[in-house]
């Protein structure tokens, strides 16, 4: 069994409706699904990815309206590492990050910015041969767009301590100095330690929930086993119903879920209207009336 690199990151947001203007008008992602969080449905879960909302691209985010700002630490993620086709493409988003008034730095590693709430990104021209997952976008051509996912970069003071369920568990394969990816058929993904800053983390707005690695179905339940003989302590299997989930802590205390690649969000949504409208899962249908009349009203970022 092989993890196919990251499914998805779940971050948290304050503001909707900015979040939305951030992430499909600048960023150039599309919104894939407008749902709710099923652990709390009176608010958004809010998923945005390439065209297909494919695994690999996905970045969601649950509003908490008004949420105060967050701040990583020990734990957590604390930035999300995005592929890129060539370095014309870091200096087109250089250009175009610079005139939506978001300040930018260019390192050899690449370009790095945050989102209105503080959320760290990092674009990289990975030279990667896994098919670039791209959204489409009148102002953003196809050769410039993010390409999906490369890498999440987290605060651990003792990175050793992941090695065990990483490798042994998980069968990620060591990727650097305290790196370790998760490599299958189709697409790999990176996860990488760093020293934490001195203060302790606070989640909030503009902070990373979990990290969510790709299973393929047939396989998905397995990896429940695997999490258990590598020391974690596993969920039961959770339905999602676009995807199946299973949630534990590793060693350094970030929160991973290992979520299938399916059945997708075609499943009850025409692939040419995705995220157009308020999808709920079918034991929320009867809850409808009472969960619109909670949420942060938000119109089609593609009308």
């Amino acid at each position: 069994m092989k993890l196919e690199g990251i499914h998805h990151i779940t971050a948290i947001t304050g503001d909707a409706p900015r979040n939305l203007d951030f992430y499909s008008r600048v960023l150039g992602l599309r919104l894939v699904k407008k749902t709710v969080n099923q652990d709390d449905p009176t608010v958004y879960h809010l998923f945005y990815a390439d065209e297909k909302g494919s695994p690999g691209a996905d970045l969601t985010f649950f509003e908490y309206p008004g949420a105060a700002p967050g701040r990583p630490g020990a734990g957590m993620v604390h930035r999300v590492v995005w592929r890129v086709g060539s370095e014309e493409a870091l200096a087109f988003w250089a250009e175009r990050l610079g005139e939506e008034g978001v300040a930018t730095e260019t390192l050899d590693t690449g370009l790095r910015f945050r989102d209105p709430e503080g959320l760290e990104h990092e674009l990289v021209a990975s030279g990667r041969d896994d098919d670039p997952l791209i959204a489409d976008h009148p102002e953003v051509p196809a050769d410039m767009a993010l390409q999906g996912f490369d890498a999440v970069r987290a605060y651990s003071a003792d990175p050793s301590a992941s090695r065990h369920l990483l490798e042994d568990g998980l069968g990620f394969a060591p990727a650097g100095d305290d790196a370790w990816e998760a490599r299958g058929d189709q697409r790999g993904g990176v996860i990488a330690y760093d020293e934490p800053p001195a203060e302790r983390g606070r989640p909030g707005g503009g902070t990373v929930h979990h990290v969510a690695w790709a299973s393929t179905m047939d396989d998905h339940p397995a990896w429940r086993d695997r999490a258990r003989q590598g020391g974690a302590q596993p969920t039961e299997v959770i339905d999602r119903f676009w995807f199946r989930s299973i949630y534990f802590r590793e060693p350094s205390g970030v929160l991973f879920e290992i979520a299938s690649m399916g059945p997708g969000f075609d499943a009850d949504e025409d692939p040419e209207h995705l995220g157009e409208k308020l999808v709920l899962p079918p034991r929320f249908e009867p809850l409808r009336e009472r969960i619109e009349a909670t949420l942060t009203p938000l119109g089609d970022p593609r009308e």
